[in-house]
């Protein structure tokens, strides 16, 4: 009976120690999927009145579609297209691009803007995700006037 109940212990411990390792194993996994890869090109100075090109390149590691609305920010008034909302859908088999040109008259400091949202008639089907966590990203960019 002894040694029936220590092959039980040995192999619940085995089990145990297999299942620990194989669930720390698929933690540490670093094939975690992003769902937008960036790419941005900004100037860093300008002329004063000239337009300048701000270029959002977007991909995902995601196998699903989105929608993606991209817009800029700024406390400054601006002129030229900087309001524009743009909406695109981004899949795995290609990027996208987003593009503004707007005129600089002084330095100014802005936010790039890029929402995962849901809205229909973008996307073919209307087939769309939006993450549970990173729907909303930004950063600031600042262009010198001399």
């Amino acid at each position: 009976m002894h040694s029936l109940s220590l092959r039980f212990g040995v192999a619940s411990c085995f089990l145990v120690l297999c299942l620990q390792l194989g669930i720390s194993k698929a933690q540490e996994s670093t094939n975690v999927r992003r769902p937008l890869v960036f790419n941005l090109e900004v100037p860093t100075s300008a002329k004063a009145e000239e337009e300048i090109t701000v270029k959002l390149g977007l991909r995902t590691e995601y196998h699903e579609c989105m929608v993606i609305k991209a817009y800029l920010v700024s406390s400054e008034q601006m002129e030229g297209n900087f309001h524009f909302n743009q909406t695109r859908c981004l899949c795995s088999d290609y990027g996208i691009n987003f593009y503004w040109d707007f005129p600089v008259h002084r330095t100014v400091r802005f936010a790039i803007v890029i929402e995962v949202i849901k809205e229909k008639n973008i996307c073919p089907n209307d087939e769309a995700v939006v993450p549970i966590v990173g729907d909303l990203y930004y950063t600031y960019r600042t262009v010198s006037v001399y």
